[in-house]
């Protein structure tokens, strides 16, 4: 994995992957889903789960609104469970949910923490400060 000046994802290896927030329409206009989208192989319409070389996270539904906390906690839990299947993969979390849909890293970092999480599955290095 390679990032630029900017701290944003450029490059990935074969056994690499992308961790972005999403839209459960799965319409990538904006932020890391963006990039995603243009570089890393996530399909239009994808809101969830791998495409490419990418991991779509849902934190806004179909009407642009924020999930709720149990939304997003379902939704690390499905993430959880596709690290552990994809031992052989490394997921690079970005700060999902802090862009585009407005949470908090404090927030987003609150519910992230309930999880005992794998290895394979690694945080932004905003976020593993305060982890």
């Amino acid at each position: 994995m390679k990032k630029d000046n900017n701290g944003f994802i450029t490059e990935l290896n074969s056994n690499e992957i992308i961790v972005v927030g999403t839209n459960k329409n799965g319409l990538h206009y904006g932020g890391a889903a963006k990039q995603a989208y243009d570089n890393f192989g996530l399909q239009w319409l994808v809101d969830e789960g791998i495409s490419g070389q990418t991991y779509a996270f849902p934190t806004l539904d179909e009407n642009m609104s924020k999930l709720n906390r149990s939304a997003l906690e379902r939704r690390i839990a499905l993430l959880k469970k596709c690290c552990e299947k994809n031992q052989d993969k490394a997921f690079y979390l970005t700060r999902v949910g802090c862009g585009i849909a407005g949470f908090t890293d404090d927030y987003m970092i609150s519910i992230f923490k309930r999880f005992d999480l794998p290895s394979n599955l690694v945080m932004p290095l905003e976020w593993t400060i305060q982890i």
